[in-house]
């Protein structure tokens, strides 16, 4: 395909040079000799123009991406066709793919990373709300422009992917480091997938790899399938919990679990973002621009300086009303006091010293092992969705736990692999029962209390918010179990809003 240089298309397009090549297309930087402009050209491969299926395929990219008009995604200028060649003319975009950069720099910084993931998830939302989904998110595929801005591209071999399913003919289309689950077993696909996609460019970026490799790509699809992605703290240590719980939910196999779309991603991306900036004071390369498209009432997590932009004159004449600026600055730091750098809503600070451990939304598991082994299951995952406004409760016992015949009922939190947690923060809108906390080592759960469980805490939960110190001696474990063994006065059940494991900062 390189004799193709130096022709023009159409006697409008000359082609100027090679930047790309896949099975379908290869694409090239050419130059518009009508409006004098770069632009790219996606040529579709003469082997494949012969392949009528081919050829819808490569039609029906173009015509999906002309309907869309975003900031972030490239878009459609003209298509064409040249002795039996079919073309699409896109944007220019000068400058590298994010794959290209992660190469460069290896793993980019963690406001950068949200920042790019929020500019990629913001393009998947415009495609998702015309009926499109890519299919094929991955970092090649994603451009920086000369600003630093990210462009979605490629909507052609996505598409491939729903028809034909992981394979054709033998033939792996695209590349399986971030297929999804579902689109590894052939299932029909939807902007969920999408969004596992991109929480795996996300860990990408975090990282500077993939999170699997095998000896083939249907090796790493399966492990897709069956395993979880590395702890993203144990890799990056300074990665907030809020961050680490976004990742979670975006590349949670289950899809129950997995955010539902993009809207409600987007949301925690940018609550992620404006964490982590509050946690280090400063903003680096695109998150610098992004973070001034942020909600207000996202905004507001920021400090002071990093949400206005102040010019030196104005400077100057805030220097003459010193007794305002100060006033201004107290109440500034009431807010920030207030908002907090936790993750989530969570409205208690977490103690000097400890950190969150980032746990699955799928990881809380009811615990009843003297009646008929269930506890609300359907209401379990209520205690790490970060929503207080949600609560995981015990089942009606109108006599008492004790007067059901049980010495407990719990629920409990697997910490999966394992980790030596130093405190658990309960949170509840109905405080006043007993708790004792144990902790179980990896392996099978035990199946009664107390056998094969350690106690490490417990006492009266008497306030709405309530942290327990935990003395594991040292260990680390898999499993915290919170077994509740008396309810509060006149209740006939107890309620738990959100469970929140710590662990020391790393020195």
């Amino acid at each position: 395909m390189s004799t193709l240089v130096g022709m023009q298309l159409s006697g409008r397009y000359r082609l100027d040079a090679q930047i790309g090549a896949g099975g379908m297309s290869t694409v090239y930087r050419a130059f518009d000799i009508n409006l004098e402009r770069r632009v790219a050209i996606k040529l579709l491969h003469r082997e494949m123009a012969s392949d009528s299926d081919q050829l819808e395929r490569f039609r029906r990219e173009a015509r999906a991406v002309a309907q869309l008009s975003h900031p972030h995604i490239v878009g459609v200028i003209d298509t064409g066709e040249d002795e039996n060649r079919p073309y699409i003319v896109f944007e220019y975009v000068e400058g590298e793919t994010l794959k290209d950069r992660i190469r460069r720099l290896g793993r980019l910084p963690v406001d950068e990373s949200l920042a790019y993931a929020i500019e990629i998830a913001r393009a998947l939302g415009s495609a998702h709300a015309h009926d499109i989904v890519h299919r094929d998110v991955k970092p090649q595929n994603v451009l920086l422009d000369a600003e630093g801005s990210a462009k979605v591209t490629d909507f052609g071999i996505a598409r491939s992917l729903r028809d034909d399913g992981l394979t054709a003919d033998g033939r792996v289309l695209g590349t399986t480091d971030y297929v999804s689950p579902e689109q590894a077993l052939g299932h029909d696909v939807d902007g969920q997938s999408d969004i596992y996609s991109l929480g795996v460019v996300l860990f990408e970026m975090l990282t500077g790899d993939v999170p699997f490799h095998g000896e083939n790509q249907i090796a790493v699809a399966m492990k897709h399938v069956r395993e979880d992605l590395p702890d993203i703290q144990a890799l990056r240590p300074e990665v907030s919990a809020t961050t680490a719980a976004v990742l979670d939910r975006m590349t949670d196999k289950d899809l129950a679990h997995r955010y539902p779309d993009v809207p409600a991603l987007v949301a925690d991306l940018e609550e992620a973002l404006a964490i982590e900036a509050a946690r280090s004071g400063t903003s680096t390369g695109e998150a610098t621009a992004v973070i001034r498209t942020l909600p207000a009432r996202t905004q507001r997590r920021l400090p002071f300086r990093m949400r206005h932009s102040i010019p030196l004159l104005a400077v100057i004449a805030m220097v003459g009303v010193g007794v305002a600026l100060i006033a201004i600055l107290a109440k500034e730091g009431v807010e920030r006091t207030d908002s907090g750098t936790g993750p989530g809503r969570v409205s208690t600070p977490t103690p000097q010293g400890e950190r969150i451990v980032s746990v699955k939304s799928g990881s809380p598991r009811d615990y009843d092992p003297l009646g008929d082994d269930e506890e609300h299951a359907e209401e379990r995952t209520r205690v790490v969705d970060r929503d207080p406004g949600t609560a995981w409760s015990t089942e009606s016992y109108q006599a008492g736990i004790q007067g059901a015949g049980k010495a407990g009922v719990g629920i409990y939190i697997d910490a999966r692999p394992k980790v030596e947690a130093v405190s658990l923060q309960l949170e509840t809108p109905d405080p006043g029962f007993k708790v004792t906390i144990y902790a179980a080592p990896p392996g099978s759960v035990p199946d009664t209390v107390p056998d094969g469980w350690k106690k490490v805490g417990g006492g009266t939960v008497n306030a709405k918010d309530k942290t327990f110190k935990l003395d594991t001696d040292g260990t680390a474990y898999r499993y915290y179990l919170v077994w509740i063994t008396e309810l509060a006065e006149g209740a006939s059940d107890a309620q738990i809003s959100e469970i929140r494991l710590s662990q020391k900062v790393p020195a």
